[in-house]
């Protein structure tokens, strides 16, 4: 990655929206900002943890080895997002790794100075927490639909889920445009399988596919295969 002279704004990110404003300064000296071009890894699996990094722009996506050659993508995150987060256990490594999308603007707090923060700041520390309940949530709801739902049933949702979280183009389109095989990785199925699928789905005018641009054409249906046998979106 490289060092930008571009900072961020020091209002948009979540350490910056939960820290007191006399804290504020403080983040401003200890910060660094970083260029990330599209496909730069910014941490990978197994590395020690440094510190953690907050996103100011673009889409960076969380995965994990699935096995030697395969991965399985958490998470995305986008702007005002934290990454990281999850290598502050006892054991002081990264076990995901994160990689950008498309170009990406992050924030990045050595460890050190991050638990200062902490300390300082309680709302923070109550925030993270809560956080991190709300995310362990998710991640069992997700691991059960990967267990419970056909393949169908989970590319139907991760659509519906990609839709929830980015919103919609001015033409329609879901407002991310991820590779096929991203995608594959975000609904946990081989590549082959989500090529059958989407085509399937395009056929029946569920959706409609323009380069790495879908476009959900039927809400109600598409949700009705994801929820047959889902725990929940």
């Amino acid at each position: 990655m490289k060092e930008s002279r571009t900072g961020c704004d020091l209002k948009s990110c979540y350490l910056c929206t939960h820290c007191v404003e006399h804290w504020i300064p403080a983040i401003a000296a200890n910060k660094k900002n970083y260029f990330v071009k599209r496909s730069q890894q910014i941490f990978s699996e197994g590395d020690a943890v440094t510190g953690l990094y907050f996103i100011f722009s673009g889409i960076v996506k969380v995965h994990k080895r699935w096995d030697d050659d395969k991965e399985i993508i958490i998470r995305f995150a986008k702007a005002g997002d934290i990454l990281g987060h999850l290598g502050l256990g006892n054991e002081p490594v990264y076990p995901v790794s994160a990689t950008a999308i498309e170009p990406a603007l992050v924030c990045f707090i050595d460890l050190a100075f991050f638990e200062s923060s902490l300390k300082v700041n309680s709302q923070l520390t109550y925030s993270l927490m809560k956080f991190f309940a709300n995310e362990l949530q998710e991640s069992e709801k997700r691991m059960r639909n990967l267990v419970h739902m056909p393949v169908k049933a989970r590319i139907a949702l991760s659509l519906l889920n990609l839709k929830k979280q980015f919103g919609l183009t001015e033409k329609g389109a879901i407002n991310v445009e991820l590779t096929r095989q991203d995608l594959a990785s975000f609904a946990a199925v081989a590549y082959e399988t989500l090529f059958k699928v989407t085509n399937d789905f395009i056929q029946s005018n569920l959706v409609a596919v323009k380069g790495k641009s879908i476009t959900i054409l039927n809400d109600t249906l598409l949700n009705h295969i994801a929820m047959e046998t889902a725990v929940n979106i």
